[in-house]
């Protein structure tokens, strides 16, 4: 579904990434984890066509993401990718209802088909009776749990969450990640979760190592 090959980026005279390899297959949930400033935002954004790398391919569903301009790269995002960040990016004056419908907005889904997608995507993260509320009434967790159904409304193909639980306390750390999952699992999508948490690293079918020597799997100890 996702093919990276011999990626890398560079600024200035600094290799930020180098030889990066991996693909992630449909339904697959992995987690990259690094040190701070070894390049996992980088690669997300990459991969996201937020920036370009200096070499490499990357293929999603069959589309070779370096070979489109910026219009296709954009277009390409708001049909097959969804985001999640740890600042939740949810909008103030809307309800967590129209937060959620945003996307199917902008790809010109039909108002009631919107609104009973929009419906199923609030009963999955439990906020369902909530639809009307604005963000400020909210939890962290539960901001977090709008903005994991904005980036699943529209059954992306790839969701893409950086840091994730950052802002969140252990036990809704833990909530969320598991949430996430579950939710990207249904969805029949992929999914790419960069963390510092050892615990939501958990959470997925595999985790890789970022280093200044590349892209490792993590074997499991089990």
């Amino acid at each position: 579904m996702l093919q990276i090959h011999n990626l890398s980026k560079h600024y200035a005279t600094r290799t930020v990434l180098g030889g990066i390899d991996f693909e992630v297959a449909a339904g697959e949930y992995i987690a990259i984890t690094g040190e701070s400033g070894v390049g996992k935002s980088t690669l997300l954004n990459l991969i996201a066509g937020l920036d370009l790398p200096d070499t490499g391919s990357i293929m999603l569903d069959g589309t070779e993401l370096t070979a489109l301009d910026d219009n296709g790269r954009t277009a390409l995002r708001r049909t097959r990718m969804g985001f999640v960040f740890q600042a939740f990016h949810l909008l103030p004056h809307l309800t967590l209802a129209q937060n959620v419908a945003l996307p199917l907005a902008l790809n010109g889904v039909a108002p009631a088909a919107a609104a009973l997608r929009v419906h199923e995507m609030l009963v999955a993260v439990g906020l369902a009776a909530r639809a009307a509320d604005y963000p400020r009434t909210l939890s962290g967790g539960e901001m977090q749990r709008v903005a994991i159904a904005r980036a699943l409304i529209l059954r992306p193909s790839l969701v893409l969450a950086d840091e994730p639980t950052g802002n969140l306390d252990q036990d809704t750390a833990a909530q969320i990640a598991a949430l996430l999952r579950d939710a990207v699992r249904r969805s029949g999508g992929a999914g790419i979760l960069v963390t510092h948490s050892a615990l939501a690293a958990a959470t997925a079918d595999h985790t890789y190592v970022l280093t200044g020597n590349g892209l490792h799997r993590k074997e499991s100890l089990a």
